[in-house]
């Protein structure tokens, strides 16, 4: 598949287009994803910021320390998040995507909080903390990595 890459919320009131292939496709185990997506874990689909368009008269948003994340006001729906400390890059929820199973993710991140009860048998690399690099490796509920 070629970009565009599309996506929205669960009602169609957000809707996102991105006009390259993604730079990173990942889980994320940590607590904070989980609160923000009430699932056990979270899957990301990033660009580069610039090469994404997200709209939307619904659009909200919430920001915590560097993190927003962006989620559908009628739906509820979350739909991206951006950091601060990571210029120029958007996220978005891999469920969000129109074709969720073309985004296979390549690595989990911050396993060392993944539930002990969820198993997932793959090969994929784990990092124990980010899989991104950040400049200061504080995270949004303002923990250390």
């Amino acid at each position: 598949m070629t970009a565009p890459h599309t996506g929205g919320c669960r009602c169609g009131a957000v809707r996102f287009e991105a006009s390259a292939e993604p730079h990173h496709i990942s889980y994320c185990h940590c607590g904070d994803c989980r609160r923000a997506s009430g699932a056990p874990v979270s899957a990301f689909v990033g660009f580069l910021a610039d090469q994404a368009a997200l709209n939307g008269k619904s659009l909200k948003s919430y920001r915590n320390g560097p993190v927003e994340r962006s989620f559908c006001g009628i739906c509820g729906s979350p739909i991206a998040y951006t950091d601060k400390r990571l210029d120029n890059q958007i996220y978005f929820m891999l469920g969000a995507m129109d074709m969720p199973a073309y985004f296979k993710p390549t690595l989990h991140a911050y396993v060392r909080e993944q539930l002990p009860f969820l198993h997932m048998p793959d090969d994929l690399p784990r990092h124990l903390k980010t899989s991104v690099p950040r400049p200061e490796e504080q995270r949004p509920d303002g923990r250390q990595s």
